[in-house]
């Protein structure tokens, strides 16, 4: 309850073999002016409005992008000798080094320049299968240094 999502390794059988596992709560239930924001009021910060989500279900599009934070950080440090930032103990992964940040423009509060849905309103940067429409997150890239996002 803590958080709005995790990953982490179990052993599974012999000592040395381990499986990678990911974990994501209900973000509209858990804290959701944290695991659902900005789809949701923030907890604290700017209070500018929320966006409208993609799916027109706060909770679902909250836990799309705890899914894809989790899920980079599972295939990138899986075994938490992977890649990350900082020291070992207080680690930023590939996304949860830009929380926050959806689209270019992004600050404290603000998720930056996205796409926008003219008939629905939603917000959106990735457009999926059967042009169905999400939100991500960026992601830290090591050559330049940077969040980057898909817009």
């Amino acid at each position: 309850m803590s958080r709005c999502g995790s990953h982490g390794a179990v052993s599974a059988g012999r000592r040395d073999n381990k499986v990678a596992y990911a974990w994501v709560g209900n973000s509209i239930r858990q804290c959701p002016g944290q695991c659902a924001w900005p789809f949701h009021k923030p907890i604290y910060g700017p209070q500018m409005p929320p966006l409208v989500p993609p799916s027109g279900d706060v909770g679902a599009d909250g836990m799309v992008i705890n899914i894809a934070t989790v899920l980079a950080g599972a295939v990138t440090n899986p075994f938490d000798g992977g890649y990350y930032q900082g020291h070992a103990d207080a680690s930023l992964e590939a996304v949860s080094a830009c929380t926050g940040i959806f689209g270019k423009g992004a600050f404290p509060g603000y998720p930056g320049n996205v796409l926008k849905d003219k008939a629905t309103g939603a917000s959106y940067n990735a457009v999926g299968v059967n042009r169905r429409k999400f939100l991500l997150p960026a992601m830290w890239d090591p050559k330049t240094k940077s969040c980057k996002a898909l817009v």
